[in-house]
């Protein structure tokens, strides 16, 4: 299991994590901000009054109203990508990340509107008058190749079924077994309930929500997303304003280090400039999943006469989800400085390298060679041997301990509680061995339990881990739900409606199984299968600039005709209204 976990991390460095991918997904949303003269600013407004229901018509079709669409696609962003996203992008790449998290969502605004709009366009009406979209139907659609000699090459339908069944498999690996995987070891950690028992009663509350369809949940996201957003802001300002006195710094952090990366603070060994875009930008787009395709399926389902105020609507996601929601939850990490102070906590296996040699993080010398060590630069050896333990403490040993991408301290061994004497193997660095050893000790911690650790640093205390459980619980179990509507339409174009309930019973089952199994493996094929549904999105889109471009001034048109006193945001809106 950990070779698979290895590859899958190799690959993912490979796609999601290579600067090709950056350059993809950011250069398609400057090109299209650009390109439509920047619709995220000058359409705002416009599209919060769409959102309010002020040009709706009753002969509108679709399933849900523009406020449940958006509710739904924002239950499916707003997650754990919002909590433990965050703080995992901050501890890897220091508070620079969290300015390249904020100028993706500042671009992804453009390519939502722009997928959304021309996915709305193009979806389909099912024989039972329900609605069924997403960019595999404007694929299929669109996207074929018609040679000289009118032979049609099925290259749109080859896309739109590569995207659904990537799409599929997003569902289980980011929307639902790691959701719920976060949710039990919050609540275990919290309230000492067992995994198993939170698994159960999630996924009976699951399967009742999505057995009823888009309606259901829609009218379920609505009230839920609204509830917990609220619920997190207060708690997020409680904390910020315990440690008013870093809410300056903290934000010049950000800016400041945006283009020369993070150096080294505290137990945090520091980040270069590139290394900090990435996971920026990685984490940005896990967090409101612009481009990535998802968002459309829930838009499809929306009544609204025209493509593009649906699109418009959409266009408020990543302004929600990331730079509201995820500033809060970077101010609340860097101004409690939890970001770079190591805690006392238990170890986890996977994120412990042992070193050969003594190193010290107080050291500049040391600090330099273990983060070139970690960014992959300049490799330290690692330890291979047998460590002797005399009373849960190493003994006589020249190493060093990583964990956590920091350098561990006061590091103890135990089985159970009982501190640990004998020896331990270690092969590459890893220990190796059958017998379950808990490893304690001091280093920093990242996503939810950094979250966590940082509302602790407040005048909430020990009650701001109930927060911190409360609102992920609801942020992951509201991803859940909208990512097995992204499944089940994904399987309704691939196979046909009969086969939905085949897919929402796995769906579940899985969502319960996943709460007492380790899900590390389903993360790092999620962050594959983000890439693979991204891709085809990205490139359809461009292909379709013209159309989406002309389908904006149609709708300015439209609507100056039927709205001829209305104040029309937008230059551009303004002079097709005077030429018409």
């Amino acid at each position: 299991m950990h070779k698979l976990n290895d590859f899958l991390v190799t690959l993912d460095g490979y796609l999601g994590g290579h600067p090709w991918f950056m350059i993809l997904l950011i250069g398609t949303g400057l090109f299209f901000t650009i390109y439509l003269g920047f619709p995220q600013v000058r359409y705002f407004k416009h599209a919060i009054r769409i959102t309010r229901g002020k040009y709706d018509h009753s002969h509108d079709i679709g399933d849900t109203s523009h406020f449940q669409s958006l509710a739904t696609a924002l239950s499916g962003t707003v997650g754990t990508g919002n909590i433990a996203g965050v703080a995992l992008a901050i501890h890897l790449g220091g508070p620079a990340a969290l300015f390249w998290m904020l100028l993706t969502a500042a671009i992804g605004m453009c390519t939502k509107m722009v997928e959304v709009s021309i996915s709305h366009k193009y979806r389909d009406i099912l024989p039972d008058g329900s609605v069924s979209g997403g960019p595999m139907y404007y694929m299929k659609k669109r996207l074929n190749i018609t040679t000289k000699s009118g032979k049609i090459i099925k290259t749109g339908a080859i896309m739109g079924a590569f995207f659904a069944g990537a799409t599929v498999l997003s569902s289980f690996g980011t929307g639902s077994l790691p959701q719920i995987n976060s949710i039990s070891n919050s609540v275990f950690a919290t309230f000492g309930i067992k995994h198993i028992v939170t698994g159960a009663i999630l996924a009976v509350l699951l399967g009742l929500v999505i057995i009823g369809g888009i309606k259901r949940i829609a009218r379920v996201t609505s009230v839920l997303v609204p509830f917990m957003a609220i619920l997190y802001l207060l708690g997020s300002l409680l904390v910020i304003s315990s440690n008013y006195e870093n809410i300056i710094p903290s934000f010049l952090s950000v800016f400041s280090d945006a283009f020369t990366g993070s150096a080294a603070a505290g137990g945090f060994l520091g980040a270069t400039f590139a290394f900090a875009m990435n996971r920026g930008v990685n984490r940005g787009l896990f967090s409101n999943e612009s481009g990535q395709g998802s968002a459309p399926i829930a838009h499809s389902a929306a009544r609204a006469p025209e493509p593009v105020s649906e699109g418009m609507v959409a266009l408020l996601e990543p302004f929600i989800d990331t730079i509201c929601i995820c500033t809060l939850t970077g101010l609340v990490v860097l101004s409690s400085g939890a970001w770079n102070t190591k805690t006392d906590n238990q170890f986890q296996a996977t994120d412990i390298q042992i070193l050969a040699g003594t190193f010290n993080d107080k050291e500049a010398d040391d600090v330099e060679r273990l983060s070139r060590h970690l960014r992959g630069d300049e490799f330290i050896d690692l330890y291979n041997g047998k460590l002797i333990i005399e009373n849960g403490l190493i003994k006589d040993a020249d190493v060093s301990i990583i964990h956590a991408r920091s350098l561990a301290e006061n590091v103890s061994f135990s089985v159970g509680k009982v501190p640990y004497t004998g020896e331990i193997p270690v092969s590459s660095g890893k220990i190796t061995g059958s017998q379950a050893i808990t490893v304690r000790g001091e280093s920093l911690i990242h996503s939810a339990p950094m979250t966590t650790f940082a509302f602790s640093r407040s005048i909430l205390k020990g009650y701001g881990a109930y927060i911190v459980t409360f609102s992920l619980l609801l942020f992951a179990f509201s991803t859940a739900i909208s990512w097995s509507y992204y499944g089940d339409r994904s399987i309704t174009y691939l196979f046909g409606p009969k086969y939905v309930i085949f897919y929402r019973i796995i769906f579940v089952a899985g969502f319960f199984i996943a709460s007492f199994t380790d899900t590390t493996i389903i993360w790092s094929l999620s962050y594959i299968a983000i890439v693979l549904m991204a891709v085809p999105n990205l490139i359809g889109i461009l292909l379709l600039r013209k159309e989406v471009k002309q389908a904006v001034k149609d709708y300015w048109l439209t609507f100056s005709k039927q709205y001829p006193a209305e104040k029309i945001s937008g230059i551009m809106a303004k002079r097709f209204r005077d030429k018409d």
